[in-house]
C-alpha cells in the first residue's frame, strides 16, 4: 500500500507538469524569453527550498558534488531551455509527442549503464504501445507531424536530457531528497547564466508586474518546481527510475482532460483509443518491469 502512495505521487506530479505548457506559453506571449522564464522560476524555487532543505552546503565528495551539478544541468537549465525554445520553433504537438520518448530513452540508458536493469519484451512493448497512444491523442484528427528540424531536435535533446537527469539522481539516492532538489535548483541557475552573455539580462519590471505574469511564474516556481521536483525525486528514490519515468506517458491525458473540462472539447474516437493505449501500455510496462 505504501508503494502505491509513491506511484500516486508520481502521477500527481505528471498531472501538474501537464499544465505547465499553458503557463509557459502565457509568459512567452507576454514577452519573457525561455532562459528568463527558467531563471525566475528556479530562483524563486531555490529561495523556497531553503525553508525545508538541510543546511549542509556540499556533498560527501567532489565527485558527488559534480553529479549534483550534472543533475542541475540535465534536469534544469538544459532541459527547460531546450523545451521552451522548441515551443517557439516547432508545433506544440511535436513537442508534446517527442518529450514522451523520455521513458524509452531512460530505459535504454538504464540498461546501458546499470547492468541489473534489463529491457524485457513486456517493458518495451508496453512503452511502444503507450507512445502510440500519445501519437493518437496528439495528432489524431490533425494534419499530423510536420518536421521542423531544429525545433524537433531541441525537443529530443530535452527528452534525452531528462533521461540523463533520472539516471544521475539514481546515483545520489543516499542523500535526502530536499538536499538533492536544492542543489539541482542551484546548479540549474548557475548553468543557465552563460545564456545571459548571449542574450543580456533585461529588467522586465513592466512585464513582471502584470498579474498574469507573476501568478504564472509563482505557479511554475512554487508548485511545478519546488513541490513537484521534491515529489518526483521521492518517487525516483522509492519506486525506481523505470517505474517513475513510465508515468510521463500520462501527460497527454492531462491535456486531453483539461481540454474537455475547460474548453468543452468533445472526446473523439481516436483520442479515446489513444487514451486506452496509454493506460494499457503504462500498466503493462509497470507490471512487467523489474527495474
Amino acid at each position: 500500500m505504501k508503494q502505491g502512495y509513491y506511484h500516486l505521487l508520481a502521477i500527481a506530479v505528471v498531472v501538474v507538469w501537464g499544465l505547465t505548457y499553458i503557463s509557459t506559453k502565457v509568459l512567452i506571449q507576454h514577452g519573457l524569453h525561455p532562459h528568463e522564464i527558467f531563471f525566475y522560476r528556479f530562483l524563486v524555487a531555490y529561495a523556497g527550498i531553503w525553508l525545508i532543505a538541510p543546511r549542509r552546503l556540499l556533498a560527501n565528495s567532489w565527485k558527488e558534488e559534480g553529479l549534483l551539478a550534472l543533475a542541475g544541468f540535465f534536469g534544469g537549465s538544459l532541459y527547460f531551455y531546450t523545451e521552451n525554445t522548441a515551443l517557439g520553433m516547432t508545433q506544440a504537438s511535436n513537442v508534446a509527442f517527442l518529450l514522451c520518448t523520455a521513458p524509452l530513452l531512460t530505459a535504454f540508458l538504464s540498461a546501458a549503464y546499470y547492468k541489473e536493469v534489463r529491457l524485457g519484451v513486456h517493458l518495451l512493448a508496453g512503452s511502444v504501445l503507450a507512445l502510440c497512444g500519445v501519437g493518437l491523442i496528439v495528432f489524431g484528427g490533425k494534419e499530423g507531424l510536420k518536421v521542423s528540424p531544429w525545433g524537433d531536435l531541441l525537443t529530443l535533446s530535452a527528452a534525452f536530457s531528462w533521461a540523463c537527469y533520472s539516471l544521475v539522481i539514481r546515483r545520489l539516492s543516499h542523500y535526502p531528497v530536499s538536499f538533492i532538489t536544492r542543489k539541482v535548483f542551484f546548479y540549474g541557475l548557475v548553468t543557465i547564466l552563460p545564456m545571459f552573455a548571449i542574450f543580456p539580462f533585461r529588467g522586465n519590471v513592466g512585464i513582471l508586474s502584470q498579474p498574469a505574469v507573476w501568478m504564472n511564474l509563482l505557479f511554475l516556481a512554487l508548485v511545478a518546481s519546488l513541490v513537484c521536483f521534491v515529489a518526483w525525486n521521492v518517487a525516483l528514490k522509492k519506486i525506481g527510475v523505470m517505474h517513475t519515468s513510465n508515468y510521463i506517458y500520462l501527460s497527454p491525458l492531462v491535456t486531453l482532460g483539461a481540454s474537455m473540462l475547460i474548453l468543452g472539447e468533445v472526446l473523439t474516437f481516436t483520442s479515446a483509443v489513444g487514451a486506452a493505449c496509454i493506460l494499457c501500455g503504462v500498466y503493462w510496462a509497470e507490471k512487467k518491469s523489474g527495474a
